[in-house]
């Protein structure tokens, strides 16, 4: 099913309709402030795998990111922050970046990356995720919508991404085009800010 949502005045009862997909282990794809992501529910291990299985990865070695509410959703789930990490992170969300950090026990194993026990953390400058996000009372699982067409990366029609994925997610949310550039990767693992990936976010020090 695809269903259209105003980015602009998210319609409460079809967030809602969303976070029930989630909660029964659903899979959905939807808008960012960069390019679409499919996501779930941090705790249901069976559409995290639903989704390893749609992109072909290995669920424990994908590299997979939580989006958040806001920056006291991230601290559930991180240990604690560095306090320039926590500027830094306070300048630039919500925005396009992605915050790779280290994860404390209440992220699920599945999700952190590697044995180096970290998690990639997103707050997204988009409406319709904030408010899944919000109404789900904890953050999604996600990763991107990559295209097979080896020039164009990554669709940004909603409609094409329904016509490609109707068969293998529960809902394909419209929330009107999308970016063909990714977040931004800022590593801050090491108590030093890196830039791993330049993507559409420049980030603010």
């Amino acid at each position: 099913m695809i269903t259209k949502i105003f980015p602009e005045n998210p319609n409460e009862k079809e967030i809602q309709k969303i976070v029930k997909i989630l909660k029964n282990d659903g899979v959905i794809i939807y808008p960012t402030d960069t390019i679409y992501g499919i996501g779930c529910d941090i705790y249901s291990a069976k559409a995290a795998e639903r989704i390893a299985q749609i992109k072909h990865l290995d669920v424990d070695k994908a590299h997979f990111s939580l989006i958040c509410y806001d920056l006291s959703n991230i601290s559930d789930y991180t240990k604690q922050l560095d306090n320039n990490v926590f500027k830094v992170m306070k300048r630039n969300l919500p925005g396009p970046f992605t915050f790779i950090l280290e994860a404390n026990s209440n992220v699920p194993k599945m999700f952190k990356l590697n044995k180096k026990k970290t998690v990639g953390i997103r707050i997204p400058d988009n409406p319709i995720a904030l408010e899944i996000v919000k109404e789900l009372g904890h953050p999604i699982f996600t990763t991107s919508v990559i295209d097979d067409d080896e020039i164009i990366e990554y669709t940004t029609d909603p409609e094409l991404i329904y016509e490609r994925y109707k068969d293998k997610v529960d809902v394909v949310i419209d929330g009107g085009y999308g970016k063909n550039v990714a977040s931004t990767i800022v590593d801050c693992t090491g108590g030093e800010i890196n830039i791993v990936r330049q993507g559409v976010g420049e980030l603010i020090l």
